[in-house]
């Protein structure tokens, strides 16, 4: 069966990319992964319609299918097989807000911030926002289940997803849950699919809830010439009280960040925390204070409030660009282990330690009030011992995370990267449960071979 001609029989000719450069940029995501294969055939799919022709032509040719979004993804999931489909669903980026029920109908291209925009006419919010949300796609936010700056109070992706439409691997398309705040009608596969990677179907639309407008918030910024400092705040913060944002960032992501922005960031700090409330009235006056009153009796050397929406604004772009700004630096391998809160000290003093006995830079951002860590490894290209260094570190922060009874992936995914330690992370008998539900759903494993599930 020549798989590229009969897609050219069922599909407009304009939805098919065969020339091989213009291929190339459909091969890697943020990850760049550098095992990534060349494939058959981009298909640009515009519809349900499309997607379902797509996987029942693999499925007859046992072909493999690799869902695609945005390209933003940083663990791999979406890295290229050789001789497989490439199915992008980027055109697919049709947004539909019903503000009587407050729930969004979206396809899967959309960008996050495309969501959020249009919420926003409605006076409604959509919550999840990666640091990425300017150019990510929903579809790839549901897939890893994507978390972002706003977790620590408003949750993650599958809290907001009620329904979706999701190709199967006979080329069926099924509709799971729907515009119902309430359903516990049969299992919960709706929750299956959300983080599931693109290795069970191939999502086509999704019913997300909205909330009311998030009120403006308070923003504090806390400088700590300690980390562990900056850590214990981060837990005495936790115990009392849940605010809307708290991040924090280490002495070279502050300085990586302050080579870009030249805001005025101090260099000489180990940590900063960056903090927001956005309680009504007078609370969101009072929780300031509080945090405040933490963080200086946490021995902060600097604490900074503002109403000024702007300005805390300024903090915020400045620990979301936190990423580009140590890529300057070189090659990044980036990971987002996660501990049960009380072991965030342990594990950034952790890291410290391994980048100082491996002789690599780490950087580390957190979305600090969920545990959620995002090192970032930096490679020199020109330098193979270093590079060797570099992914032994990446493999001891892993251990040290799940050690201390932490994961290996927060909210990126275990894409390929990860998938080495999945295993080891799940113990055998989930493991093995893992791989029997991707069997009864993809028997032939024909969507993301090699993804999450290595072996």
């Amino acid at each position: 069966m020549d798989v590229v001609t009969t897609l050219r029989e069922a599909l407009p000719a304009e939805l098919l990319i065969t020339d091989p450069d213009s291929m190339d940029a459909y091969r890697q995501d943020r990850a760049y992964d550098p095992n990534a294969g060349v494939p058959l055939v981009v298909v640009k799919a515009g519809s349900t319609a499309d997607v379902r022709t797509v996987v029942k032509i693999a499925a007859e040719a046992k072909v493999p299918v690799i869902p695609r979004g945005a390209g933003s993804g940083l663990s791999g999931g979406s890295s290229a097989v050789d001789g497989a489909i490439m199915l992008s669903l980027e055109t697919m980026r049709d947004i539909s807000i019903d503000p009587i029920t407050r729930m969004a109908v979206v396809q899967p291209g959309a960008f996050n911030a495309e969501v959020k925009a249009a919420a926003a006419e409605h006076g409604l919010w959509y919550p999840p926002d990666p640091s990425s949300f300017e150019f990510c796609s929903i579809g790839g936010n549901i897939a890893t289940n994507a978390g972002g700056l706003c977790c620590v109070k408003y949750g993650v992706t599958t809290d907001y997803v009620l329904g979706m439409t999701v190709v199967i691997a006979d080329g069926r398309a099924i509709e799971l849950g729907g515009p119902r705040i309430k359903d516990v009608a049969g299992l919960p596969l709706t929750k299956l699919f959300v983080g599931s990677e693109g290795t069970l179907g191939v999502i086509t639309e999704i019913t997300l809830r909205l909330i009311p407008a998030q009120l403006p918030p308070t923003t504090i910024v806390a400088m700590f010439p300690q980390l562990s400092d900056a850590t214990s705040a981060v837990l005495d913060i936790s115990r009392e009280m849940r605010p809307s944002m708290l991040e924090f960032m280490d002495r070279a992501s502050i300085n990586a960040v302050e080579d870009e922005t030249k805001m005025g960031l101090d260099r000489e700090v180990q940590a900063m925390l960056i903090i927001q409330t956005d309680e009504p009235g007078e609370h969101a006056s009072a929780q300031a204070a509080r945090i405040e009153e933490i963080c200086l009796a946490t021995n902060a050397s600097e604490c900074y409030l503002t109403n000024d929406p702007e300005e805390g604004e300024a903090f915020v772009t400045a620990r979301r660009m936190a990423i580009p700004a140590v890529e300057k630096q070189g090659a990044l391998l980036l990971e987002d282990v996660g501990v049960p809160l009380p072991r965030l000290g342990d594990l950034v003093t952790g890291i410290e330690a391994i980048a100082v006995e491996r002789d690599v830079t780490i950087a580390v951002i957190a979305h600090a009030g969920d545990g959620n860590t995002h090192p970032l490894l930096v490679l020199d290209p020109k330098d193979p011992a270093q590079q060797e260094r570099a992914q032994i570190a990446y493999g001891e922060v892993m251990d040290l995370a799940t050690g201390l009874g932490g994961t290996i992936t927060g909210e990126h995914g275990v894409g390929r990267l990860k998938a080495p330690w999945l295993e080891s992370y799940l113990g055998a008998d989930v493991m093995e449960l893992n791989k029997r539900i991707k069997s009864a759903l993809d028997p032939d494993n024909i969507f993301n071979p090699g993804a999450v599930y290595s072996g």
